[in-house]
């Protein structure tokens, strides 16, 4: 069993800020595989689904980003999913928007919702999927920035960008992280900016 894990803000007013890049990519991937997030006994919405006879959950939090670990820790305490299994998907601000970056681990990078995760799960060993929303405009109020909605042609491109994640994901939920990043390997050889490290 596999799970992915969406860091954003639940409401309409967040609903396509940059900070909520994990959601709507979770929502790209649940219309694609025709499965519905409904709510769960913790403070979470979820959908299942199946693939290759691979159960899998895709999670979207309805705490607020900087308390992303509550919900996470809910799900793995009910489900039992070992961390090598939980994909984590977030924005950045220091990657182009529309590219994508897959780590097997690592610190938060100034992520408040990846520090939630990694103190409430009192760990930094769980793969995560980078989706990038930086651009020239972000200036010295990150906060603002990550808060604000995409611009309709950054818009843009992130929806082509879903075109890849969904295969991403499926590769996740399929094989696990080192299907993940053989698929990635194969999209991305010759790009230096979507890298697998």
């Amino acid at each position: 069993m596999r799970a992915i894990f969406g860091i954003g803000n639940p409401g309409v007013r967040y609903q396509r800020t940059r900070h909520n890049a994990g959601f709507l990519m979770l929502d790209s991937f649940a219309g694609k595989q025709s499965v519905e997030f409904k709510p769960a006994k913790g403070d979470y919405y979820f959908a299942r689904g199946e693939i290759n006879g691979i159960p899998y959950f895709l999670i979207k939090p309805t705490t607020y980003v900087n308390r992303s670990g509550l919900a996470a820790l809910q799900f793995l305490e009910e489900y039992k999913i070992e961390l090598k299994d939980l994909l984590v998907m977030g924005d950045d601000v220091n990657i182009q928007t529309g590219r994508l970056r897959i780590r097997k681990n690592g610190g938060d990078g100034g992520h408040n919702g990846l520090a939630s995760l990694i103190y409430h799960l009192n760990s930094n060993e769980f793969p995560r999927l980078r989706i990038g929303v930086g651009d020239d405009s972000i200036g010295e109020d990150l906060s603002s920035y990550v808060l604000s909605n995409f611009s309709q042609e950054q818009f843009d491109v992130l929806l082509q960008t879903f075109k890849t994640s969904d295969y991403l994901l499926y590769e996740f939920i399929r094989g696990g992280l080192k299907a993940m990043l053989d698929a990635n390997s194969k999209i991305f050889d010759n790009d230096s900016a979507n890298n697998k490290n």
